[in-house]
């Protein structure tokens, strides 16, 4: 019998600063890891170079949400300030039922950017913020 296995779903997820959720968010970027590759050439070998696993880089993570709370902007601010307190962030997928399918956690992360929506009187949009975090790796949880 062949069980159907479907893809999740991008809309399902949950984002928690030290294990607190802080309003919903519409966006999750950046979740992302690479690998860097130094080549070595050998002497007298010309049908291929060596390829070498280096250091893993992780770029910054950003958050975008609905201008809710002063939360986010608040420790951006801080952070500013020179008071940088680093959080673990966690997002969590969920799948139809709303059971969590899949975690990566986010370690020791601070906010390095902050940027709220432009502002328009002639519009009736939802106010977005958006966040951009650095941080010391993204691992699956």
């Amino acid at each position: 019998m062949n069980t159907r296995v479907d893809p999740f779903m991008n809309f399902r997820f949950v984002v928690e600063f030290d294990h607190i959720q802080h309003g919903g968010f519409n966006k999750v970027k950046g979740v992302a890891r690479e690998v860097k590759v130094e080549t070595y050439h050998e002497g007298g070998e010309n049908a291929y170079e060596h390829k070498l696993a280096s250091n893993t880089t992780y770029g910054n993570l950003t958050l975008e949400r609905g201008l809710a709370d002063d939360f986010l902007s608040n420790w951006n601010q801080d952070a500013s300030d020179g008071q940088v307190r680093r959080r673990d962030i966690t997002v969590i997928l969920r799948d139809g039922s709303a059971n969590e399918v899949w975690r990566w956690l986010v370690a020791s992360a601070f906010p390095v950017k902050w940027t709220g929506a432009d502002l328009d009187g002639s519009g009736a949009q939802v106010l977005v913020e958006s966040v951009e975090f650095a941080h010391h790796g993204i691992r699956k949880g």
